[in-house]
């Protein structure tokens, strides 16, 4: 057996390679009737990202625990899953005011992959690993290796090398039995189905994973504090529009009129997080940092620590 036919015959037995005979003839459907039929088919993944819920919470929590010590979060994948953890990655610093370098996304080729496939670049493992060791990865580090198929070897070269440095490793793939969740600590299967277009795993796989990485990432930031409730207080102000939005935050944490909410920034050089904490727990902008800074980023917490004060507001 040639060396791709047996590649061939792992490739028939993966669900997200599955061919699909009732749909053999769907470019004969009208544009609005194959718009349903796909509309139909990406309904069906979040019920299979909710199957693996369990699975999905003890790894946030183990991940989270990780970054509290100061650990990163890798994502680590080649092709569409690759770019989905750069995307993620990407999203953290200006939501919630994380270092670029807490969250990382590794795409199989480099950077130029996000854009122009690199050919042959997700077949390495060792490539995986010469990415993590750039990185010097250490035990509080956590490491997710993204894989449609579960056999990319790039994600399971990076699984791999994260075991051997004690790192967290979660393997996410959309394929049971794969060898990406049996080689991972924390091992997630979103199994959904084979794909409209046969083996396009940028379609139902694309949209698990964009799905998963978003609850790992949201309430991992939700578990380190970087949220108040549901607002984001550690967000960045990096435009104007993000400047309003700031302005918004601080309003509907505190109800304080604009005219405090510009003081409360002014004294706290924009920080929102800060902000809040001036106007609810009545302190200055340098007693709100020491405060934050006792609380390890939780506002809550710090409220809890701020000194009882008669002009304090209440949320």
């Amino acid at each position: 057996m040639t060396a791709y036919a047996e590649l061939r015959a792992q490739l028939e037995t993966l669900t997200t390679e599955a061919f699909r005979p009732e749909l053999a003839e769907i470019d004969r459907l009208s544009t609005l009737d194959i718009a349903r039929t796909m509309n139909a088919e990406d309904a069906t993944v979040p019920a299979a990202v909710a199957a693996q819920l369990p699975l999905i919470a003890a790894a946030i929590d183990a991940i989270a625990a990780r970054m509290a010590r100061g650990g990163r979060l890798v994502y680590a994948g080649a092709g569409t899953a690759g770019r989905m953890g750069v995307l993620d990655a990407s999203e953290c610093p200006p939501t919630f005011n994380t270092d670029p370098a807490d969250v990382v996304g590794l795409i199989a080729g480099g950077p130029s992959a996000m854009v122009t496939a690199v050919e042959g670049a997700e077949d390495s493992e060792e490539l995986a690993a010469q990415d993590l060791i750039a990185l010097d990865l250490s035990p509080d580090d956590s490491v997710i290796g993204i894989s449609a198929s579960g056999r990319t070897p790039y994600a399971i070269g990076a699984v791999e090398f994260a075991r051997t440095r004690g790192a967290l490793t979660v393997g996410l793939s959309c394929n049971a039995g794969s060898a990406l969740a049996a080689g991972a600590e924390h091992g997630i299967e979103v199994v959904v189905g084979p794909e409209l277009l046969t083996g396009s795993t940028r379609l139902k796989a694309g949209t698990a994973q964009k799905l998963v990485l978003n609850l790992i990432s949201t309430i991992t930031m939700i578990r380190l504090g970087k949220t108040y409730g549901n607002l984001m207080v550690d967000m960045r102000s990096s435009n104007e529009k993000l400047r309003a939005r700031a302005r918004r935050i601080v309003a509907l944490a505190t109800g304080a009129p604009d005219a405090e909410i510009e003081a409360a920034l002014t004294a706290t050089d924009g920080e929102v997080k800060h902000a809040v904490l001036v106007i609810l727990g009545g302190v200055d902008g340098p007693a709100a940092a020491d405060l934050l800074t006792a609380s390890k980023g939780h506002l809550r917490a710090a409220l809890a620590l701020a000194p009882p004060h008669a002009h304090a507001r209440t949320r």
